[in-house]
């Protein structure tokens, strides 16, 4: 039985792979706080009028849309 050649690639340098798991664990931090310092804001910009009206109507759309979709 003939021997296969062994595998000519260099391994992954360590410094490598910290970079990847640093940069990965940053974008997921980000993710989290952007919302955070976004929604805050918008909250803050409506008047006591806007925060009390009706947004959700159900219309006859919205019940078909319940009926197909057996809700």
């Amino acid at each position: 039985m003939a021997k296969s050649p062994a595998n000519t690639e260099a391994p992954a340098s360590p410094a490598r792979r910290g970079f990847f798991k640093a940069a990965a664990g940053g974008a997921a931090g980000a993710a989290l706080v952007v919302p955070a310092v976004l929604g805050g804001g918008a909250r803050a910009a409506e008047s006591g009028e806007e925060q009390r009206k009706t947004r959700y109507q159900e219309t006859d759309h919205v019940k078909t849309y319940y009926q197909t979709n057996r809700y």
